[in-house]
């Protein structure tokens, strides 16, 4: 059902007015300082406990009047297919405590474009590729000559921006709050009421070199249906197929899936409908891929995280969740895609079910000047903030594009290794007992070893994730 955010709805103003009236509450308590003093929404339900105290967000509210809700629709004109860059003319610029509604697109839509694709104008001119035309050319941030096409899918992500925040400059921590996430209803009507995704079990996946029955190199596809109203939280598998090899509208050919977007002809699958029978996988959407321009590249490819986000891969990301990213560029330049139904910690196959979604998000700018002596003073990292927890992501390399030099964005898929993730999740959450809630370094070692859980967020990447979790409430008695 459309909640606002599908402008093809025959009742979309209507479904608009009722969305903006339900935001109306919290519009009003944000102007009145209330909401924003306290943290936040997730502040809220763990009873005050946020890493904005009241004084940073008296000093971040100061001078907004009023806030507006912008519509950011996912089209050719509107997305950036598989890198971020800070040389990208922002889409939108918006101020600090303003909404946005933005949908985005799985890069997978294609796997199944009936299902995906077909009677969608957003995706159909994103996808659109023929002889004659391509709706989105550039796919990754290699070279414009590469032999698989522009881009040469060194990056996959479809980003939906960027988001130019009014007055953002390095140094600021931008405070990003996930208020809605749902999946995007298929738009063919033979399909109504249904989402779907994809999961490809891929080449890069951790799994690829170590299989045990038939061919070992085989790549496999599948299809997931979802609830397009959000009333059954639980996702089902539809049918699955090997991949079969493409050969695009260009006449390149693709013997695995090495480019993104390629259009799969159903002609030539073998697809097997007996597949994960009476299996519900739970639903829990969230935003893959999300963050700011770094400012270190002028191009950047989209699948290795790194410390102004992006690629993150945490499921965590989703609805009621609230991210925030060290500033690297004016602007910040925010962008999302990668849109999730469901994923695993370590995303072991090589995705999620990637699943086209869209998100209502609130941005609230924390300027340098005002963040001596509170929690984000010496962020330099995305850190995640849900009700109950504080999540902070490690990566093999924090800052790869510096940490490995020229190179970097080629070496980084050569040299990732889960201690060295682990090693930087156990240095910034460290920092962050020390830091924020003020423990001694052997407090920080001792509670981290009895009361942070660390888990793998991702091993595919090419900057591979190890997240650590610390509950909010252990720290409920400590004087603030």
């Amino acid at each position: 059902m459309c909640r606002g955010d599908d402008p093809n709805c025959a009742g979309f103003e209507e479904h608009r007015r009722r969305f903006l009236g339900d935001l109306a509450p919290e519009r009003r308590a944000f102007l009145k300082s209330g909401f924003l003093a306290t943290g936040g929404a997730a502040a809220l339900a763990a009873g005050g406990i946020s890493l904005v105290g009241p004084a940073l967000a008296q000093a971040s509210a100061k001078g907004i009047r009023r806030t507006a809700h912008y519509h950011l629709p996912a089209t050719a004109e509107t997305v950036h297919w598989g890198y971020f860059s800070k040389l990208l003319k922002p889409q939108v610029e918006i101020a600090s405590g303003d909404y946005v509604t933005i949908e985005t697109l799985t890069h997978h839509a294609n796997d199944d474009a009936e299902r995906m694709v077909t009677g969608d104008p957003g995706a159909e001119s994103v996808f659109l590729w023929t002889k004659e035309a391509k709706g989105v050319a550039r796919r990754g941030a290699g070279p414009e000559t590469s032999p698989l096409g522009p881009g040469g899918g060194l990056g996959v992500h479809i980003c939906t921006g960027p988001v130019a925040i009014r007055g953002a400059e390095p140094g600021d921590v931008l405070e990003v709050r996930i208020l809605d996430v749902a999946p995007r209803p298929c738009a063919n009507p033979t399909f109504e009421g249904r989402s779907f995704g994809s999961n490809a079990a891929a080449w890069w996946g951790y799994h690829h070199k170590d299989m045990i029955t038939g061919d070992r190199t085989r790549e496999v596809v599948t299809i997931y249906e979802v609830d397009a109203s959000g009333a059954r939280d639980w996702a089902k598998a539809v049918y699955n197929f090997p991949w079969p090899g493409v050969t695009d509208p260009d006449g390149v050919v693709h013997p695995t899936i090495d480019y993104p977007g390629l259009p799969v002809d159903h002609t030539k699958t073998k697809r097997n409908f007996d597949v994960l029978k009476g299996v519900r996988i739970p639903i829990r959407p969230h935003f893959g891929t999300m963050g700011l321009a770094p400012r270190e590249a002028d191009m950047v490819n989209s699948i290795p995280p790194s410390y102004t986000g992006g690629n993150i891969d945490n499921w965590r990301i989703g609805k009621g969740a609230t991210m925030y990213y060290p500033v690297a560029v004016p602007g910040a330049l925010f962008s999302v895609g990668d849109p999730h139904a469901s994923q695993g910690d370590s995303e072991l196959c090589g995705t999620a079910i990637e699943c086209s979604l869209t998100g209502t998000f609130q941005f609230v700018l924390h300027n340098k000047a005002d963040l001596a002596g509170t929690s984000l003073e010496a962020l330099d990292f995305p850190m995640i903030e849900t009700a109950e927890e504080w999540v902070l992501s490690g990566f093999s390399y924090p800052n790869y594009l510096v940490d490995l030099g020229p190179d970097a964005q080629a070496a980084i898929f050569g040299k990732s290794s889960i201690d060295l993730a682990m090693r930087d999740a156990f240095r910034k959450m460290r920092q962050f007992l020390m830091h924020a809630h003020r423990l001694t370094e052997d407090e920080a070692i001792s509670l981290m070893s009895i009361a942070v859980d660390f888990g793998i967020t991702q091993v595919v990447d090419g900057n591979w994730g190890v997240h650590a979790i610390v509950k909010k409430a252990i720290f409920s008695d400590r004087p603030s």
